[in-house]
């Protein structure tokens, strides 16, 4: 066989035509002016919005120790100050990174909170071993595009948007059943702003196992999500470029579109782009079984 027909994927991402940071203090403190100077007066709605520049764009900096979060929180303050930002933008943010510091928290004093969940019960979920699932997330090929477009941006740039972290992430979790360990792990190995302590702040999150936890039947529509957060369907076009010809009614849900929108848009599903794996509402309610059982355990245990 051609090495080409073993369907390999390399083991790390290549970053080399992606990659659009700048390293070190000057890249961090030019960050933050044009955080401060732009997107801080309208931070609490831009920053869930994938194709808007809406963040501060500063954890990679913040990670390697390139500029204090005390530093940022004073640049906003001086901004809003100065009339250039709302103050309820200015506390927003400044909640947003108080998040990192109880991340750290967290993981100073439960340090086995990479390997085990915050809240024991759920270690007992029976998570389902999946490893086709497992490598269609992390290609960015699952069928549901928010998903897939986040996939792929973090694939190709070192980094995803932390609204469609929270999509991809709970898609794992709780669509495909996958324990999120797995998931740390990939974003670990694929994040340029990977953090120990946030990373897995964040996954235990979004598992319900965390110390300050979304539910766990708290479960992320991808389609409602993605047609919430990227209305106009330009994050996806961005990222799948298979869609782009989409029209938006149909971009967060293309096996929806009528045979001849498809046909017209030159969309082939199961060629192309992949048919979901997974249905939405079927997934929910093996995920809901399985995590309430897990909680349930609690009691059983004591």
């Amino acid at each position: 066989d051609a090495v080409a027909d073993w369907d390999l994927h390399p083991d790390k991402p290549d970053w080399s035509k992606g990659f659009d940071w700048t390293p070190g203090e000057d890249g961090a403190h030019a960050a933050l002016a044009a955080f401060v100077s732009s997107a801080l007066k309208t931070y609490s709605a831009g920053r869930d919005h994938p194709a808007k520049v809406g963040g501060s764009r500063l954890s990679p900096h913040l990670h390697f120790g390139e500029i204090s979060p005390w530093r940022a929180v004073m640049a906003a303050r001086k901004a809003g100050e100065a009339g250039k930002a709302p103050a309820a933008e200015v506390d927003k943010f400044s909640k947003e990174l108080s998040w990192r510091d109880f991340s750290a928290q967290l993981l100073h004093h439960f340090p086995t909170m990479p390997e085990r969940a915050f809240r024991p019960e759920f270690d007992n979920t029976e998570w389902r071993t999946d490893a086709r699932g497992l490598k269609a997330w992390q290609a960015g090929q699952t069928g549901y595009p928010i998903v897939d477009a986040g996939m792929r941006q973090l694939w190709t740039t070192g980094w995803m948007h932390n609204r469609v972290r929270m999509i991809a992430a709970s898609f794992l979790v709780k669509h495909l059943l996958i324990d999120w360990r797995k998931g740390e792990d990939w974003f670990w190995d694929t994040l340029v702003d990977a953090d120990l302590a946030n990373n897995v702040q964040n996954w235990q999150w979004v598992a319900g196992s965390g110390a300050d936890a979304s539910p766990y039947f708290r479960i992320f529509n991808p389609i409602s999500q993605g047609e919430t957060f990227d209305a106009s369907g330009d994050y996806v076009r961005r990222w799948i470029p298979e869609l782009r010809g989409l029209p938006t009614r149909w971009i967060h849900a293309p096996w929806t579109a009528p045979a001849d929108v498809l046909a017209h848009a030159g969309v082939r599903l199961g060629a192309d782009y992949p048919r979901p794996i997974v249905d939405h509402g079927e997934a929910r309610t093996r995920a809901l079984d399985a995590l309430k059982t897990a909680a349930k355990s609690k009691y059983d245990d004591a």
